[in-house]
């Protein structure tokens, strides 16, 4: 269960979303979905402020108006901004929003890009050096206008600190339940995209176009089958053949398959599930680490606590105590 009381100062309480002029509906309710106040004691508590982004009436680019309650001033307010696009890789955002975004930034709130809201974070000149990404379709446009960037292509979303960047559409989805997960933990993201009806956690650096989608074949519902059964006994160990076999496809080709599916590997793809569960254990369970190491295949304290550290930048017992207040030592 989330610890509302333990965790009603996260810095991801409150939020604002910027809007403007011609915005996309979807962008724009993605962040909102995520990120509006439920009375749910389940789920975090959540402040959202919605604020335009320039003067005068506003227009979805659907053709209905909005109207939003605050301005920009409302980004001092917020621990979290978020940028859920941008109308124009082309057009330069107002100066107004640029300078409010920097701002932000300096202060300590973390400052978001959804989609093409990246090209308002670089050219705010927060991206410089950084690594980020935004819509594949937009990505050597973006890469060519701004050559500072880190660019990452291929994948969902990139945190980089306190600047994070996702691809466009459901990539913004998954990348505001990874702020959920990040601030609240695993628990609480699972639990509000269960509400969502949506996935709990696509890893970001899964790609986020596939060339050539699955079709609905006997072979892809076998695919299925074994990639459920591999999440059921993630305390197994798995190899790439073993997979295959019970797959009934050759190496070569699960491989293909497995990675139109998923965009990843098979190594990649364990191992972002393990430390998935082992997140959630440490968090909704009193289990020690060796038992957690055991339950999700790390086999060994000592390999999850590699896997935490490259992965999060934290222990596994810190991670705990975070989220559960456990004393040191556990």
């Amino acid at each position: 269960m989330y610890n509302r009381a333990m965790n009603a100062e996260s810095p991801l309480s409150r939020v604002a979303v910027v809007a403007f002029d011609r915005i996309s509906a979807f962008h724009l309710s993605v962040p909102c979905l995520v990120f509006e106040r439920r009375e749910d004691p389940a789920l975090p508590p959540f402040e959202l402020r919605v604020c335009a982004a320039e003067p005068g009436p506003l227009r979805a680019r659907a053709g209905f108006g909005l109207s939003a309650d605050h301005g920009l001033k409302s980004l001092a307010w917020a621990d979290t901004v978020i940028v859920p696009s941008w109308r124009d890789g082309n057009e330069r955002p107002p100066e107004p929003l640029l300078r409010a975004l920097v701002r932000a930034h300096e202060r300590g709130a973390r400052v978001v890009g959804l989609c093409l809201g990246a090209y308002a974070l670089a050219e705010a000149g927060l991206l410089d050096g950084r690594r980020a990404t935004t819509h594949w379709m937009w990505s050597e446009h973006f890469a060519a206008r701004y050559p500072r960037v880190q660019l990452q292509r291929d994948v969902l979303y990139v945190d980089d600190g306190r600047i994070t960047t996702s691809a466009g559409t459901a990539a913004a989805l998954d990348c505001c339940l990874h702020l959920v997960r990040g601030a609240y933990g695993a628990d609480a993201a699972n639990r509000l995209a269960r509400r969502l009806v949506v996935a709990p956690h696509r890893q970001g650096g899964q790609a986020q176009y596939i060339e050539q989608p699955l079709a609905a074949t006997a072979r892809d519902d076998r695919l299925g089958e074994v990639l459920a059964w591999a999440l059921a006994h993630l305390d197994l160990p798995h190899s790439l053949d073993a997979l295959a076999q019970r797959a009934l496809m050759s190496r070569r080709t699960f491989t293909r398959r497995f990675r139109d599916a998923t965009g990843t590997t098979v190594g990649e793809w364990l191992a972002g599930q393990r430390l998935a569960r082992a997140q959630r254990l440490l968090e909704t369970s009193d289990r020690g680490l060796d038992a957690i190491a055991a339950d999700t295949g790390f086999g060994s304290a000592a390999s999850l606590r590699q896997h935490f550290a490259a992965r999060l930048g934290i222990s596994p017992s810190a991670y705990r105590r975070g989220f559960r207040g456990v004393p040191p030592g556990a």
